[in-house]
């Protein structure tokens, strides 16, 4: 890990200052310069009911012209904040830096490939506040899925798979959209693909999982950047740690602080 990504990961010990935010959005991209604009503008429509909100790209590490794409975006966008990596660290790493920076106490994450709607945002946000505390995530599942058959394969047996060792009841962790606490987020571990198997981990720190269908649209430009859990040989290792962090998960106690007893006058 780079020492921007390590410097940026450690934030997440402190809660970052900043004005009261509602939401943060985070988008990890990675050579995206041709859905940056798009993207950005999407975003900033559908969290117009949610203001305040802030929207934190995390540039992971792009070749291309996303670094200009991103300068360009923020022209007139006060909410919209930049983070890069210096080096490609992955999906995983470019999400937990964006939640480190987060300023707001819930966190929406969406690809950046313009594949998943950010139509859906306010719908996942009211999943999550109305459930109250106890829920800790509300996934979104997509449907009419735009990927090639092949892939799709892949991922319907990886989910499957998953599915039937985690017993997440979630039939589509891969969907980017998700919206959770920022809280929740930082008491789970850390590891690659982290964000591929967060219903199960979130069940497994004892909040509630919520589900909602979102619709999938075709990638506008580029090629996928990201993915390859979908190829199940792949999540085979991941998916055996967090078979074995579960099994492995003891009660959390409740813990209260004892208070010192008076001192008795002389």
């Amino acid at each position: 890990m780079t020492a921007s990504v390590t410097a940026s990961v450690a934030a997440a010990d402190s809660d970052p200052a900043g004005p009261p935010t509602r939401l943060t959005v985070v988008v990890p991209v990675r050579n995206e310069a041709g859905n940056i604009e798009s993207l950005v503008t999407e975003i900033g429509r559908a969290c117009a009911a949610l203001a305040p909100f802030e929207v934190i790209y995390v540039d992971d590490g792009s070749t291309d012209a996303t670094p200009a794409a991103l300068e360009a975006a923020r022209a007139g966008r006060p909410w919209l904040r930049v983070l890069r990596h210096a080096r490609s660290a992955g999906q995983s790493a470019a999400v937990r830096s964006g939640v480190a920076a987060a300023r707001a106490p819930i966190v929406a994450t969406l690809d950046g490939d313009g594949q998943n709607d950010p139509a859906f945002l306010p719908a996942l946000v009211a999943a999550l506040e109305q459930g109250g505390p106890a829920i800790g995530l509300a996934q979104g599942q997509r449907i009419g899925r735009k990927d090639g058959p092949f892939k799709m394969l892949q991922s319907r047996i990886a989910n499957g798979v998953r599915g039937r060792i985690l017993r997440d009841s979630t039939r589509d962790t891969g969907c980017g959209l998700k919206v959770f606490r920022r809280a929740v987020y930082r008491a789970l571990p850390y590891f690659d693909a982290l964000h591929r198997f967060m219903p199960a981990l979130v069940a497994r720190e004892g909040y509630g999982v919520v589900h909602r269908d979102v619709v999938d649209r075709p990638r506008h430009t580029g090629r996928s950047n990201y993915g390859l859990f979908d190829r199940l040989w792949v999540g085979l290792l991941d998916l055996a740690g967090v078979w074995w962090l579960i099994r492995r998960k003891r009660p959390t106690p409740s813990v209260t602080e004892v208070a010192g007893r008076e001192e008795t006058p002389c």
